[in-house]
């Protein structure tokens, strides 16, 4: 696409379904990056590409990689996993959920793979939505969001200090500002109280994103995860994702197609 260095490309194809909206809004939705990170790509992004070419363009590169992991519009249970992930993604409430909403006024794929991988987008974003309404309410700013993540131990400092640009000073004033509220021992680690707020944050957002899967019965539920459960397990193999992200992924959770709905 003409698009110089990991970023640009990044915020173009997130940002895409929101059309051509200030660099402050794409912060205030993104949350957790900086607006100089920001505004190093927004709005020159949309000089190599309008919203409606990326929006195109980050589809059919989704549907060659997936390709490329050797799956198919006729892969054994993919058509199966595109249509519940469907129906449950547009069954999902949008209210308060920015970047789920415009995606979801997106035209729908026409072909399995495509939807699919249309799906799984529209549930990130639903849950990332609600994730940072719960942040919001709890006063976790969107810059401490990421210190207090890594005070709860799931990602390395220096992981999160590269990928969302932080200097010394800003991430030593999001510390303070955690310590001084009593979340954050001296030694960068949470306190009890750091925890039990961690952990709330967690569930709720889980419980929040539960309402995905409201269009779905039981049944289905369990036939989604045991369709896409191979699916991931396939994708990861390919070795392009890596092990560590800043949503500290867990992989071990495919050891089993269950969705646990018992647990």
């Amino acid at each position: 696409m003409g698009f110089i260095g990991f970023w640009r490309g990044y915020f173009a194809g997130r940002a895409a379904p929101l059309g051509q909206v200030p660099v402050d809004v794409v912060t205030a939705v993104f949350y957790n990056f900086s607006t100089e990170r920001v505004g190093k790509a927004v709005p020159a992004i949309w000089d190599v590409a309008t919203p409606d070419e990326m929006i195109q363009v980050r589809r059919d590169t989704a549907v060659a990689a997936l390709r490329g992991y050797g799956l198919s519009d006729a892969t054994p249970g993919l058509a199966e996993a595109a249509e519940l992930a469907g129906h449950a993604a547009r069954s999902a409430p949008p209210d308060g959920r920015p970047l789920f909403a415009a995606n979801l006024a997106l035209p729908w794929p026409d072909t399995p793979l495509a939807a699919l991988w249309h799906a799984a987008t529209l549930l990130r974003e639903h849950r990332g939505d609600g994730h940072v309404a719960i942040l919001v309410a709890e006063g976790i700013g969107g810059r401490e969001s990421n210190v207090f993540h890594v005070a709860a131990g799931a990602v390395p400092a220096d992981f999160i200090k590269h990928s969302r640009d932080y200097s010394d000073d800003e991430w030593d004033a999001c510390m303070q500002s955690l310590g001084d509220r009593g979340l954050v021992t001296p030694t960068g680690t949470l306190t009890d109280a750091g925890r039990a707020l961690k952990d709330h944050i967690e569930l709720r957002t889980d419980a929040l994103a539960l309402s995905a899967l409201s269009g779905l019965d039981d049944e289905a539920v369990e036939r989604l995860f045991r369709a896409l459960t191979p699916i991931t397990r396939q994708v990861i193999a390919g070795g392009d994702l890596p092990v560590a992200t800043p949503m500290a992924l867990r992989r071990d959770e495919l050891d089993d197609e269950s969705a646990r709905l018992t647990v």
